[in-house]
């Protein structure tokens, strides 16, 4: 057995089946689920008759691992459309099975875990792809706290130039997961520095980049490279994927695009990894890609939803509009911190919904680890509004009224 599995952590969401195991929920409330962030929205119609349309010939041959032609020159006319990029469609784009395995298999190849130190640095809170995918590379995890004063932008000053001197990959996040934060240009241009500096390798995830509540679209990482005069995006790869920005999380299609060099190192992991899609997939993708309107409606959805909700959630929790991203996180009350021995506020928090109003959520430290005896999520709750906009305000406003019960 593979030793690097004994350093693995309980999923989140595994941790949250056992501090529920022994709540009964509230029987007069249906239940309401806030805890997984799996887009509800009705997938569009236009992409199942795509899907459809594509049976007749899609199952009869093995697919490409590098994808169809077409497929690539669809995610590069959407880059091209999106952020103003011109990529090279057969050497800088490359499809996969959705941004979460990519996450994962790209530490595989980026990792040399023979190098004294080796390090990946993310974000805390964090996508738990991130850890896992580090530990299974050989590497070991630095984590980086993002600052709730600063709109939860990550610290990235904190990080030690000893550990910059050892660390081989960093993961970006933005919009963020779970705070929705985006990062700016002076930050990207920091981390381009350090890129050059020390040599690691960039991995962007940008997988909530079509659900933003601002006027302006979310800055990706190889527009931020491309502005700064990095046009070649030396040591940088961005992940994008279908799942949120066309509701189709079963779909598992996506694809990265970045560092022409980094996408011939994972073209050959992925040919013997498997990673191929589906030529079904690959036709329906390429319809998603091609189309901006169900996007928008999509987008639409989310911002009348959070605006009725978000309101009503700020009288009694520390919470306000992200800049992107379908969660809300949220600090809990001050009266939950010494509720239950053992649990922290935000489990105290979380447990106590549960069994008052049946409405789960996810506490914040699950989403963190603890470093240097402090955890960035205690205190916190990650709220999924990913269900109808009437579903959501009910469950609003049952925590609005768990908070004024238990003031």
């Amino acid at each position: 057995m593979n030793p690097l599995l004994q350093r693995l952590q309980p999923y989140p969401f595994e941790r949250l089946r056992r501090l529920f195991a022994d709540v009964k929920p509230a029987p007069a409330h249906r239940p309401i689920s806030l805890g997984i962030g799996e887009p509800k929205h009705p997938a569009p119609d236009f992409l199942k008759r795509a899907l459809a349309d594509a049976l007749g010939d899609g199952l009869s041959s093995y697919p490409a691992t590098a994808g169809e032609p077409r497929l690539r020159e669809a995610c590069a006319g959407w880059l091209q459309r999106r952020y103003g990029l011109a990529v090279d469609a057969a050497t800088q784009v490359l499809p996969v099975n959705g941004s979460r395995e990519a996450l994962f298999a790209f530490a595989q190849v980026v990792v040399d875990p023979t190098r004294e130190g080796a390090t990946v640095v993310c974000p805390n809170p964090f996508y738990q792809i991130y850890e896992g995918a580090a530990l299974l590379a050989g590497a070991q995890p630095h984590y980086v706290a993002s600052v709730a004063e600063r709109n939860f932008a990550v610290d990235w000053d904190s990080v030690p130039e000893a550990v910059w001197a050892r660390t081989q990959l960093i993961y970006v996040c933005s919009p963020g997961n779970p705070a929705g934060a985006v990062m700016p240009l002076d930050e990207w241009r920091k981390l381009f520095a350090l890129s050059d500096r020390h040599g690691f390798v960039i991995a962007s995830d940008e997988c909530y980049s079509e659900i933003y509540f601002r006027d302006e679209a979310p800055l990706g990482g190889l527009q931020a490279a491309a502005q700064l005069g990095r046009s070649d995006f030396k040591r940088l790869v961005a992940f994008t994927s279908l799942s949120k920005r066309s509701n189709v999380p079963g779909l598992r299609s996506g694809f990265v695009a970045g560092d022409a060099e980094l996408l011939k190192a994972f073209l050959l992991y992925r040919t013997y990894h498997g990673g191929a899609m589906s030529p079904v997939v690959q036709a329906a993708s390429v319809a998603a890609w091609g189309d901006e309107a169900h996007v928008v409606d999509n987008r639409r959805l989310y911002r009348e939803k959070f605006a009725q909700v978000t309101p009503v959630l700020a009288e009694v929790l520390d919470v306000a509009l992200p800049d992107a991203s379908f969660y809300l996180w949220a600090g809990v009350p001050a009266a939950f911190a010494q509720r239950a021995p053992g649990l922290s506020a935000d489990e105290a928090f979380a447990r106590e919904l549960l069994a008052q109003y049946n409405v789960t959520v996810l506490p914040g430290s699950y989403l963190a680890r603890t470093v240097q005896g402090h955890n960035p999520g205690a205190g916190r709750v990650r709220l999924a509004l990913v269900a109808g906009v009437d579903e959501c305000l009910e469950a609003a406003h049952r925590i609005a009224g768990f908070c004024r019960a238990n003031a």
